[in-house]
């Protein structure tokens, strides 16, 4: 099924489907956010563990950091 034929089944919903659809896809992509910031937490904790996690207090080293 191609990405026009699941907007073309979505138009045919009734306000109620649609409705509830729309509720199904929020919580998701809300579930999927949670994951991907888990997933980054555990990533950052090997980082650490590992010592190759860098604070910075200073935002002009971060900067020159980032654009390295």
């Amino acid at each position: 099924m191609t990405f026009s034929d699941v907007v073309e089944t979505i138009k045919n919903l009734s306000t109620d489907e649609k409705q509830e659809l729309q509720l199904l896809l929020k919580q998701y992509l809300r579930e999927e956010r949670r994951e991907e910031i888990y997933q980054n937490f555990k990533s950052a904790q090997i980082e650490q563990q590992k010592g190759e996690l860098k604070f910075f207090a200073n935002i002009n080293e971060l900067r020159v950091m980032i654009e390295e």
